[in-house]
């Protein structure tokens, strides 16, 4: 169950975000929020978030809350979280949320310490291809100050939101395969390798081909740790790979992908081959 609801103010120029309040229990308006004392710095996220098409993924975010000496940050129906959205920022933004509030620590009279986190569930319907790519990040707090959540006197509620506190990538899932052959195969012979790049597909929960990648053929030869480019090859309309080259020493070899601002870097499992 999301903890947001949000409840339109009677200026209509302001979303009011009652973090406390199941979207069920939504109250109707009735008066405008003042602006809450509270501003926030120092916000730290992941620089980028994989998320493929089922399991459910937390982003872990910390940031720092100065507060009036007016607002009692540690009543009951205080709650402040940090939230990201995509593009600019307004109230039809796509914005993705945590399943709980911030925790915060006082760290003097007038700031605190808060961390959370964003948990973004892909099999529900929270992401759209589109999306992949970079997202921004905001916070906000809200005060109801001992008023009826259900039917609050909003001009007693304070609530302060403050957007652009930072970035991330919020990436689709790359997947990457491998197989060379023949299995062995005689030194100075043709080796073919073969392999395909793949992402999460959000809409369709489904992994489908990265068309028109250039991906790296890398080689690593037994007994050594390091791989060395050999050439790049392009995936083709359904993210296949193929290409050839000769064979030489025993080793394993690997496609490597080096990532978009969508989607993350990927290498595959070493193919081992045997050269005789």
């Amino acid at each position: 169950m999301r903890i947001r609801a949000t409840v339109a103010a009677v200026s209509g120029a302001l979303a009011l975000t009652a973090l406390a309040v199941p979207a069920a229990q939504a109250v109707t308006d009735s008066g405008t929020p003042y602006t809450l004392n509270a501003s926030f710095a120092d916000l730290s996220i992941a620089k980028a978030t994989k998320v493929g098409t089922t399991n459910e993924v937390s982003v872990a975010y910390s940031y720092t809350l100065t507060h009036g000496a007016d607002v009692d940050i540690a009543a009951k129906d205080f709650v402040t979280d940090a939230f990201l959205y995509h593009g600019t920022y307004s109230d039809s933004s796509p914005e993705l949320y945590g399943d709980d509030p911030a925790t915060c620590t006082a760290t003097s009279s007038t700031t605190a310490t808060c961390k959370g986190n964003v948990t973004i569930y892909p099999a529900d319907g929270d992401l759209q291809n589109a999306w992949a790519g970079s997202w921004s990040v905001a916070a906000e707090a809200i005060a109801f100050n001992g008023q009826d959540q259900q039917n609050p006197d909003m001009s007693k509620v304070g609530y302060k939101d403050q957007s652009g506190l930072a970035t991330t990538l919020v990436q689709r899932y790359s997947k990457l395969t491998v197989d060379a052959g023949p299995e062995p195969v005689a030194k100075g012979k043709t080796l073919t390798v073969t392999g395909k790049l793949s992402r999460a597909n959000w809409e369709d929960h489904q992994y489908h081909g990265y068309t028109g990648q250039p991906v790296q053929l890398q080689f690593r030869k037994a007994g050594s740790s390091t791989y060395t480019t050999v050439k790049t090859v392009t995936t083709d309309a359904y993210g296949n790979l193929k290409t050839t080259t000769t064979a030489a020493y025993d080793g394993y070899w690997r496609f490597s992908f080096a990532g978009t601002s969508t989607t993350p870097a990927v290498s595959a499992t070493g193919d081992y081959v045997d050269v005789q």
